[in-house]
């Protein structure tokens, strides 16, 4: 079973999007703007990928100015609530695999696209 955490404005997450169905990948979208994800799964995200809450962050995003805050001087905790709140700052997509029959998942960014075809 494979998921992706999909924002179909965005052409790297459809590019991915794509990549998968060409390769008769059967996908379940997250529209994770309008299903947020909460504290716990992008915890869970940063957990399978192996990787502290700053490497899903879209640093450049405009709402980092607005709120006057610097993403990589805050903590992993602040970073999680951040998230949270502002969805459209996790870096996109992000594709996750569970094993069926462990139940055992793996996930990937997107970027570049190919990067999912390790999950393959």
């Amino acid at each position: 079973m494979f998921t992706i955490w999909h924002n179909a404005k965005c052409s790297k997450s459809r590019a991915t999007r794509d990549l998968l169905d060409q390769n008769n990948i059967s996908v379940q979208d997250r529209y994770y703007l309008k299903e947020i994800p909460s504290i716990k799964e992008i915890q869970e995200i940063c957990e399978i990928l192996n990787v502290h809450p700053i490497a899903i962050t879209r640093k450049n995003e405009t709402i980092w100015k607005k709120n006057n805050i610097n993403p990589e001087s805050i903590t992993d905790e602040e970073l999680f609530e951040y998230l949270h709140q502002f969805p459209i700052a996790i870096e996109r997509p992000i594709v996750i695999s569970a094993d069926e029959k462990t139940g055992k998942k793996s996930a990937i960014i997107g970027r570049p696209p190919e990067n999912v075809l390790k999950l393959l």
